[in-house]
């Protein structure tokens, strides 16, 4: 079975003054659309604006860079807008057909990368949108007689509603125009800072783990994905693992450069390949990742396209080997007692997170 798991880069889809999307193309990357992952990225400028839209597919937002940033959601099935407060490690679930509208209230870029499952999209691997409105805006698709019968208005009311905003995707507001002010209590409940967040795991020059779930962020129960945020110390290792439930990973580089090993079917090393910031890996279902940071660590954000998440390890305290018994393991890597005992009892001091020692 021949996969290639080569890390891409995303292309630039559109670009205004306003911003930029990007996104990554399951015909250029196709194990996006074999694994159905799918990934953009979000770039506003100071002011900008993207327009109200909904997508086919579930996925979570991550801030990865930028402090004033606003969204705006409406959820399928309700008639309430929500309006949140978004910043740096943000985590934002959006659920399938949710109408969402995004804006840079502050002075710097906004940066968003979503990560998401597209096993219903229109095409595996890739999200799609409707606009509502704007150039390629669903409002313009109609005839005026019909949005004129739809919003009772004469039919150049109606034309006007449907064309004024000429604007495609992305677009930047003039100063002084004001946008809805977010809701701080509907901020703390649909938006979780992963950054800010206690580690589940911390390791002294070994970095650190936070795992979300719906346990620990019920609004992740939405989209059915769980997320995961590793920063790794420079130089140090995240033990290889594999999901045990048939879940699929899919990883984005944040920050740092690191080196990046997946195996697959009949132990084939699959990928072994320098990793750099804006990449994004798959890693599909049962295959062993193993990452290994750079002089000045390696950060990487990631989903797995699960809820309830089931990891093994294979080098820590915790692993399937330590669980072996040892008449097992002696005969399976055809080994002596003795090399069998030293084995386990250097994986015996191990996390999932391995210092560099000299």
């Amino acid at each position: 079975m021949e996969l290639d798991l080569t890390p891409k880069f995303a292309q630039k889809v559109f670009e205004g003054e306003g911003g930029a999307y990007y996104c990554w193309s399951s015909s250029e990357f196709p194990i996006l659309g074999e694994g159905k992952v799918g990934a953009g990225k979000l770039v506003l400028q100071p002011r900008g604006f993207a327009l109200p839209h909904y997508a086919d597919s579930s996925k979570v937002g991550y801030v990865l860079g930028g402090g004033d940033g606003i969204v705006g959601m409406v959820f399928p099935n309700t008639s309430e807008e929500v309006v949140l407060k978004l910043k740096k490690g943000d985590v934002i679930p959006l659920a399938v057909g949710t109408v969402s509208w995004w804006f840079n209230d502050g002075d710097s870029e906004l940066v968003i990368v979503f990560l998401g499952e597209t096993s219903k999209s229109y095409i595996p691997g890739e999200f799609t949108y409707f606009f509502l409105s704007g150039a390629l805006g669903i409002m313009g698709g109609f005839s005026p007689e019909f949005l004129s019968r739809a919003y009772k208005m004469n039919k150049d009311e109606a034309n006007k509603l449907a064309k004024s905003q000429t604007g495609v995707l992305i677009i930047k507001l003039q100063e002084g125009k004001t946008m809805p002010k977010p809701n701080q209590n509907d901020t703390n409940k649909l938006v979780y800072n992963i950054e800010a967040a206690l580690p589940d795991i911390r390791v002294k020059n070994g970095g650190q783990v936070t795992t979300l779930t719906e346990a620990k962020f019920p609004s992740l129960d939405q989209v059915e994905l769980s997320t995961k945020l590793v920063k790794l110390d420079a130089n140090a290792m995240f033990s290889p693992t594999y999901t045990t439930d048939s879940s699929v990973q899919l990883i984005y580089v944040a920050k740092g450069i690191g080196q990046i090993q997946i195996v697959g079917i009949n132990g084939k090393q699959v990928l072994d390949i320098e990793v750099k910031p804006g990449h994004l890996l798959v890693v599909p279902k049962f295959f062993v990742v193993a990452k290994l940071a750079g002089g000045e660590g390696l950060e990487c954000f990631s989903i797995t396209t699960s809820k309830k998440p089931a990891f093994e390890d294979l080098a820590s305290k915790a692993s399937v080997w330590q669980a072996l018994s040892p008449l097992v393991v002696e005969a399976s890597l055809n080994v002596s007692t003795e090399l069998e005992e030293l084995f386990k009892s250097k994986i015996g001091k191990n996390t999932i997170l391995i210092p560099f020692k000299n």
